[in-house]
């Protein structure tokens, strides 16, 4: 996987994970933190986060598992022939996902229909 492609994921799996957290868990006391982005040994910079522990977990857990990837041509997780996320983290992820995708996608389509 490039180095680009490896940015471009973390910052997305971030954006999904932050966005489900604010949506989902906003009486949850949350955490400010970062993760350093480093792959392959460079150094991208940082992801600055606030959640609850659960969807902290979650995103060390996503960011580890990227990080990890064997892939040279990265498959989407989904399609993967050797899945390196457990059953439960899978489902998790995946619900996350399909969540923050789709209200993203809303955000999307109002602005369109916003008038100034």
């Amino acid at each position: 996987m490039t180095t680009e492609k490896f940015e471009k994921d973390a910052r997305t799996l971030h954006k999904f994970i932050q966005l489900y957290c604010d949506q989902k868990h906003k009486t949850v006391e949350k955490r400010n933190d970062f993760i350093k982005l480093k792959y392959q040994n460079k150094e991208l910079g940082k992801l600055e986060y606030n959640l609850c522990k659960d969807c902290e977990k979650t995103l060390k857990i996503s960011y580890e598992n990227l990080t990890n990837c064997p892939h040279e041509e990265k498959p989407s997780c989904r399609k993967c022939p050797a899945p390196c996320y457990n059953k439960t983290d899978w489902k998790k992820v995946a619900k996350i996902m399909k969540y923050s995708g789709m209200h993203m996608g809303l955000l999307k389509i109002r602005k369109l229909f916003k008038r100034d």
